[in-house]
């Protein structure tokens, strides 16, 4: 009787559920749930962080973030155009990474959002344990070149003008439509339209800074400007057809005797068009 007893209690024992390593570790590792964050085209949604901000990406072009990147700052200014949900990671100066979903909303109940160091998913500067490596540094993209290729999209998008600044020969049309001053660039947003009857094959579009030479004997010396970035640029332009892009310069300012000039040059053929640029645009810039 003893013996039954016994066996029984062992059988309890052994049969009664116990927490498992694999569901306790499943537990610990449940993915990070990102909070929503919502903008619009007509107002600037602030975000402030603990840390100045070091990088900012948006995962798609029709949301935008901007933030200082000449000074350090802790804030930086959210929009958005409509069209599907995407992603926002900020990277603070101290490594700490923030993720969010955002999301265009046409009427917004919160223009400013504080956010605590605790709502950091992580440190792009991982802690080594047990000589592992739990995350690498080298996953993170080329900033620089993304925030480009994602701002220039925003501004072909946003088709917004600083004057009317064309020129034109045999059918072609170049135009200058927008000259947008950001962080320590500037964006000059470009457009030729090709209105003849032969496609128009680019050879170059250069970009120079003209300067009159005082003295008795007055003369003209040009400094070409090398983009930082090309966005969109095309090698050919079809007949009736059009093309609009980007170029990313350094940014710089001119004087009254100095003057912007851009050339276009088409690749065997003599449509080539030399535009002069003032220096009230380069100075005062979108």
């Amino acid at each position: 009787m003893k013996t039954t007893a016994l066996l029984t209690i062992v059988l309890i024992f052994a049969l009664a559920p116990r927490p498992c390593s694999a569901q306790a570790k499943t537990n610990s590792q449940q993915p990070h749930i990102l909070d929503t964050i919502y903008a619009n085209d007509t107002k600037n949604v602030a975000l402030f962080f603990p840390e100045p901000i070091r990088q900012g990406i948006t995962g798609s072009d029709h949301f935008v973030f901007t933030y200082n990147r000449e000074k350090e700052q802790y804030f930086g200014l959210l929009q958005a155009q409509p069209g599907t949900e995407s992603n926002l990671l900020v990277v603070n100066k101290n490594g700490s990474i923030f993720s969010y979903i955002v999301r265009y909303k046409k009427q917004l109940s919160k223009l400013n959002y504080f956010i605590p160091l605790t709502n950091s998913i992580g440190n792009e500067k991982p802690i080594v344990k047990d000589s592992v490596l739990v995350e690498s540094s080298e996953e993170l993209v080329d900033n620089s070149t993304y925030y480009y290729q994602k701002f220039c999209s925003y501004l072909l998008n946003r088709k917004q003008r600083i004057g009317r600044i064309k020129k034109r020969s045999e059918g072609i049309i170049l135009n200058v439509e927008n000259i947008v001053f950001d962080k320590d660039e500037l964006y000059f947003v470009i457009e030729i339209e090709n209105n003849s009857t032969l496609d128009y094959d680019l050879n170059f579009l250069n970009l120079s800074i003209e300067t009159r030479q005082k003295g008795k004997r007055k003369s003209l010396q040009r400094l070409y400007q090398e983009p930082i970035y090309k966005h969109n640029l095309p090698s050919k332009i079809k007949e009736n057809e059009m093309a609009r892009f980007v170029y990313v310069l350094p940014k710089f300012s001119l004087s009254d005797d100095r003057r912007a000039i851009l050339e276009l040059n088409e690749k065997d053929g003599e449509r080539n068009i030399e535009m002069k640029l003032s220096h009230r645009y380069i100075n005062n810039p979108n």
